[in-house]
């Protein structure tokens, strides 16, 4: 794949190693805002997105408010809810036939069922209702959102993508979009079909000038011992180009505990982005570390 001219845009070169650290979930629980809070300080995660729908939001937008030169945050599209315990809904109905709603009333706990949902007539609108809400609840609470990315892939499906790009064209942010192969994304579990539709749309989007990222990297939650080892394991494989490198740093509270079953991973995170070493680590390899407030200008820069 040719280099990313995301990179030249940012004042660097086609060989250099860029990474977004990025939290996710912010509000999601108490315990993941008070880690973001922290690691904050500790200075090595870039960027953020928040769950407007989550109980923990109003909290999180009140932080912002008060911290708005030091966040970048955005806005984590949330039309799933995956825990067994612990239940959000909609912010925008609360009517079963909307097909936003599980059978127990609250947003379906996988990302299938959304996909299922959005092959019905009609879903397309209320769940751009849903996600504009979200968005614009953000904004209304002070939040100066950076970019706008997405809960366990929820909206990336053909009749649900163009609702999330042109939410992030009126706001005049980011999307998070990877580059990727149609055989990229079809071994990422898409069928055939949305795999090549999204490959297309892609290629479509990057070459109208849309900023995309080359790699979207993670630690496994279901992998819980030596997280620093693993976390080192990913870096040394960083390519050239932008990467995103998801994280979901929590801290050990009760509360955390009831509702995840992958807590001790999540635990884990926020230990290993809270370690001098890691930030040694990044800078001797040369990394370049941004957030997403760099990209967002240059959005804002386009005519």
């Amino acid at each position: 794949m040719r280099p990313n001219p995301l990179l030249k845009q940012l004042g660097l070169t086609d060989t250099d190693r860029v990474v977004i650290f990025h939290t996710d979930d912010i509000g999601m629980c108490q315990a993941s805002l008070a880690a973001y809070m922290e690691l904050l300080d500790a200075g090595i995660i870039s960027a953020a997105a928040t769950m407007v729908p989550c109980p923990w939001f109003p909290a999180t937008a009140a932080f912002c408010r008060e911290n708005a030169a030091r966040v970048d945050i955005g806005v984590h599209l949330t039309l799933t809810c995956e825990w067994d315990s612990y239940r959000w809904g909609p912010l925008s109905t609360r009517d079963p036939a909307s097909g936003l709603l599980d059978d127990e009333g609250y947003l379906p706990r996988r990302t299938e069922a959304v996909f299922a949902a959005a092959q019905a007539p009609g879903f397309a609108a209320v769940a751009r209702a849903e996600l504009e809400a979200q968005v614009a609840r953000a904004v209304a609470a002070g939040i100066d959102i950076t970019h706008i990315d997405t809960h366990m892939g929820s909206v990336f499906h053909p009749a649900l993508l163009p609702a999330y790009l042109e939410i992030a064209q009126r706001y005049r942010v980011p999307a998070m979009l990877p580059r990727l192969e149609e055989a990229q994304i079809r071994a990422m579990g898409f069928p055939a079909e949305m795999a090549a539709y999204f490959a297309t749309q892609l290629h479509t989007l990057e070459a109208a000038g849309l900023p995309l990222l080359d790699a979207i990297l993670s630690v496994d939650l279901g992998q819980p011992d030596d997280r620093f080892a693993q976390t080192l394991r990913v870096l040394d494989t960083l390519p050239a180009g932008v990467s995103y490198f998801i994280l979901h740093p929590s801290r050990d509270t009760p509360e955390l505990r009831a509702i995840a079953p992958d807590w001790r991973a999540r635990v884990a995170d926020y230990q290993v982005f809270s370690d001098n070493a890691l930030r040694r680590y990044i800078r001797e390899q040369g990394i370049h570390v941004i957030g997403y407030r760099a990209i967002r200008n240059l959005v804002r820069q386009e005519k």
